[in-house]
């Protein structure tokens, strides 16, 4: 009988940790969400910015791609306004591929936002 007892309290054991490790894990996904939905608002909200700037630096993010997994790929690229202020935004890859290092031109952004680079010919 006192073994049957040891049993019910284990199993009872088992429950309360797998309660609050899928407690912890929900809460972790819940402030994800209502984190990007956050920025998502804020960028909204912002006005649309134009600046005069030089590319400095790109480069990329690559997610999964284990096992039966499929990678994602996500592109960023680094923009220097006059006064040395750098701002990093994420684009989409085919603006990735038209932007060059070294590019001067004008950066239309919302936000955390990128909306489009205008390239600047120099003569």
């Amino acid at each position: 009988m006192k073994q049957m007892g040891n049993d019910f309290m284990e199993f009872q054991s088992f429950n309360m940790i797998f309660f609050i490790v899928f407690g912890l894990i929900a809460i972790v996904m819940i402030m994800g969400i209502v984190k990007t939905i956050g920025a998502g608002l804020s960028n909204q909200a912002a006005e649309r910015i134009q600046r005069s700037c030089k590319v400095v630096d790109k480069r990329t993010r690559v997610r999964g791609g284990s096992g039966d997994f499929s990678a994602s790929t996500y592109y960023y690229i680094t923009f220097e306004f006059d006064g040395g202020e750098r701002m990093e935004l994420e684009v989409k890859d085919t603006d990735f591929g038209m932007i060059v290092i070294g590019d001067r031109g004008k950066l239309h952004y919302k936000g955390t936002r990128f909306l489009e680079f205008v390239r600047v010919m120099e003569a």
